[in-house]
Order: structure tokens, then C-alpha cells, then sequence
């Protein structure tokens, strides 16, 4: 198998990747039967961007377009936009640093489907940007049917991004997510009508998105923003404000400075 070399000068990537072998080393060791699916995907490899070019390929790969298609298609993807593997460490140390139930890097990385959507996504955008939309679209149908996650090729995603549980997720084409951003399962990101035209949320720094909830339209969530499990926003929600409710509607007082990272999902003064 051959190594890519996809390494970059990130602080961020350098952090993870070297934590990341280390851990996959340990277990390596202590697990032996997952011994050749550690070194295959991260102990043979380079760099992080390498392992996770290898990992998603043989995650996304079916009988019509195989693993090593998939793998020249994702280098390709993170050779055009090189910001994929620096935020996919970001990714890693959002998700190592907001959920109590991760114990490490290496679990995350190999079985959190939220993680694995997000860099699916990545690599999807960079292809829709170079004009290859059709591979983008092959990519988010995969990552949909295989994560239970849909995100439009065509919609922005900052780093630091968390998505937790995963399952459920969707976000229309003119989307934009913020940086340092922490949703959950069975949040839909959506529009209002079917014109041909900026039709989606755009969705600050710092946010917090509790399950189930919906936020459609063409509306501003401000940063550092906390919307409660369930609700439906459909209006614009300023910085620093929690919501709740059918239609939702401001609750609590002012939000934490930093829900997205706190994961704190009380309601403060309201509860």
C-alpha cells in the first residue's frame, strides 16, 4: 500500500497526528486483533492526512467505485485545499475536548460518525469547488447512507466542529456553520420554500445546537448562541442567546460565553 504524504505545518495537525500513533501503538499491542487495522490506517502512514485518506476510502468504497478510486479522489480532494487536514484536527480536539464519553483521539477517529461525516464533507466541498460536482454528490449520497448525515457539497463549514451522535444531521445548500461549533443529533439545517436563491440558516461562532431542533431559512444564529433540544427557530437569533420553544423564542437570560464548549443545554434562569 502505498504512504501519502499529506502532512501540513499545523500546530493543531502535528498535536493530534503524533497523539493519535501513539495511542494506535498502545493498542496495537493490547488488542491484537486490531492490530493490522491500526497499522493499515494509522501506523503506516505519514501523516493525518494520509490516515484519514486511507481510513474514509475503505469506510465509503462500494463494488462500483473501489477503495483505491476513492483514495487518488480523496488525495486529490485534500492536494486541492489543504485546510482539510488542519481542520480535521481541530475536529479531533473539539470532539477529545467537549465529549465526556470519547476516551481517546484513536476512538474517535476510527468510529465516531459525526467525525467521519464532517471529513467527508470536507473533501466533498473541496471537489465541488474544483468544479467536480458529480464526485461531490457521490460523497454526500455515501456519507448519508452510511452515516445517516446529509451535507449539500455546496454548503460552509468552519473547524473546530463537533457533531455529536450524528444521526439525523442535515444542511442545505447555502448553510454556513461557524467555527468551534458543537451540534447534536437530529438537527436540520434547512430551508422554507423551494426557490432557487440563499435560502438557509447562517450559523455563528461558538454555537450550540441541542437535539432535534430545526432552524430553517435565511436567518443569523449569532455566536455563542444556545438553542434548546426540539425547538424550531425561524427567526434570526442574536449573539449570546438561548432559545427554546415552537416557534422558538429568547429564555433564560444571557447565554455562557462559551455554550459550544461547555455543552451546558440548561436553559439557566428559565429552568
Amino acid at each position: 500500500m502505498a504512504k501519502l504524504n499529506l502532512a501540513t505545518d499545523s500546530q493543531a495537525d502535528i498535536c493530534v497526528w503524533s497523539n493519535l500513533k501513539k495511542e494506535a501503538a498502545t493498542y496495537a499491542t493490547k488488542e491484537v486483533a486490531l492490530s493490522s487495522l491500526l497499522h493499515a490506517t494509522i501506523l503506516d502512514q505519514e501523516s493525518l492526512g494520509g490516515a484519514l485518506v486511507n481510513h474514509l476510502s475503505e469506510k465509503l468504497a462500494t463494488p462500483d467505485f473501489s477503495t483505491l478510486k476513492l483514495r487518488k479522489i480523496l488525495t486529490e480532494a485534500i492536494e486541492a485545499d489543504k485546510t482539510i487536514v488542519e481542520y480535521a484536527a481541530k475536529d479531533l480536539l473539539a470532539v477529545k475536548e467537549r465529549d465526556p464519553a470519547c476516551t481517546s483521539y484513536l476512538q474517535a477517529f476510527l468510529y465516531f460518525k459525526g467525525f467521519m461525516a464532517i471529513q467527508t464533507y470536507r473533501c466533498s466541498h473541496a471537489l465541488f469547488k474544483a468544479g467536480r460536482d458529480l464526485l461531490a454528490f457521490h460523497l454526500q449520497n455515501r456519507s448519508s447512507e452510511l452515516f445517516g448525515v446529509d451535507i449539500n457539497p455546496a454548503a460552509r463549514i468552519g473547524h473546530g466542529i463537533m457533531l455529536d451522535h450524528a444521526t439525523g444531521f442535515v444542511m442545505g445548500e447555502t448553510s454556513v456553520v461557524g467555527n468551534d461549533c458543537s451540534i447534536l443529533q437530529g438537527v436540520t439545517l434547512g430551508g422554507t420554500g423551494k426557490a432557487d436563491e440563499d435560502r438557509h440558516p447562517k450559523v455563528g461562532n461558538g454555537v450550540l445546537i441541542g437535539a432535534g431542533a430545526s432552524v430553517l431559512g435565511n436567518i443569523k444564529i449569532g455566536d455563542s448562541a444556545k438553542i434548546a433540544a426540539g425547538s424550531v427557530v425561524l427567526g434570526s437569533v442574536p449573539s449570546k442567546c438561548t432559545v427554546a420553544g415552537v416557534p422558538a423564542k429568547p429564555v433564560g437570560g444571557k447565554c455562557c460565553e462559551e455554550p459550544s464548549k461547555s455543552m451546558d443545554q440548561t436553559l439557566g434562569e428559565a429552568t
